[in-house]
């Protein structure tokens, strides 16, 4: 590899018609579309529904993914499932869906190798299967990282004692673990203007943070490669109030190090729409912890990546950095 790194973008997505097909006749999906429907509320569940329509064939053509990779600039893309829970799955249930995604993404990425890179999924309501299911992923099928949600299903956050050996498993394998929100806890509260998605998944993924940063997992695993969409969520924006609790409180003074210090071991995209926005991520988390994000194909993405990151105006060291050479370095890929 040359010592230019490549274009990277570390956030879109696959579809997995193997996997809809798996879930299509469960109970389970069924009451959690039920759910997903009152938290959208009606207006955004029926945008959503028209939508799909058009999403289906940019999530799964390759043609068309190259095409926009080409029109973006990108060189690579890290192609990750569609970010929808399967969190009350029963065990056997969750081996197949997990098996069936991380072959299908290995065998979409397969097709263009020097293009898109491939990162699966694990069961993470089961803990001790998640273990086994990440070190086939990275050791047998060649993912770059696992995909998870913002906690481990109902009732089992991400500090979650039971998921100690997950998050050892993920240090001694070097593997990138992706957080990626799908709604929101708020449930009803958010049923309008599509607050599911705008306050909902920026909310989510700055509370899973900050179990992970709280609880002293980054601390006790200083290797371990975690990454969030969306910026980080409302965490980068306003980490100082974090810092201020742990400085003012006892309860909250939980880890050696403050909590913005925690939050700069982890890596984040640059999905955060405006100059201004990325110039502030960047000033928070380092240059040397934010990649490229574009969230292909969603409407709540961007097709500009590289010209939005061009227009934040930063000097040569980071637009590189965060153009490709972080991402290379979160996935572990040499130069």
């Amino acid at each position: 590899m040359s010592s230019t790194p490549p274009t990277v973008d570390l956030h879109a997505h696959v579809g997995l018609p193997e996997v809809d097909a798996l879930l299509a006749d469960q109970p389970g999906l069924a009451e959690q579309r039920r759910t997903e429907a009152a938290t959208l509320g009606p207006a955004s569940l029926a945008y959503n529904i028209r939508q799909l329509a058009d999403l289906g064939p940019r999530l799964t053509d390759l043609d068309l993914r190259l095409a926009a990779m080409d029109a973006a600039r990108v060189d690579v893309q890290a192609v990750s499932p569609p970010p929808v829970t399967f969190a009350w799955a029963a065990r056997e249930l969750s081996a197949r869906v997990v098996a069936t995604t991380n072959e299908a993404v290995a065998a979409y990425c397969a097709k263009a190798p020097n293009r898109l890179w491939p990162v699966g999924t694990v069961a993470l309501h089961h803990p001790d299967l998640a273990v086994a299911q990440l070190t086939t992923a990275v050791r047998d099928l060649g993912l770059r990282g696992v995909q998870i949600s913002t906690s481990a299903g109902p009732g089992r956050e991400l500090d979650d004692p039971e998921l100690a050996e997950f998050w050892a498993a993920a240090e001694e394998l070097s593997a990138a673990i992706l957080i990626h929100p799908w709604g929101c806890t708020l449930g009803e509260r958010l049923n309008a203007y599509y607050l599911f998605n705008t306050v909902g998944n920026p909310t989510e993924t700055a509370l899973a943070l900050s179990r992970l940063i709280f609880s002293g997992i980054l601390e006790r695993h200083p290797g371990l490669r975690v990454w969030s969409a969306h910026g980080g969520g409302y965490l980068a924006s306003y980490a100082v109030r974090a810092d201020h609790a742990w400085h003012a409180r006892e309860d909250a003074r939980t880890t050696q190090e403050p909590p913005s210090a925690l939050l700069r071991r982890t890596f984040v995209d640059s999905l955060v729409y405006d100059p201004a926005q990325l110039r502030h991520l960047v000033a928070v988390m380092g240059a040397g912890q934010v990649t490229l994000g574009s969230d292909y194909p969603f409407d709540m993405g961007v097709t500009d990546p590289v010209d939005r990151l061009e227009a934040a105006g930063f000097d040569e060291d980071a637009m590189a950095a965060i153009r490709g050479g972080n991402a290379l370095r979160l996935l572990g890929v040499a130069r």
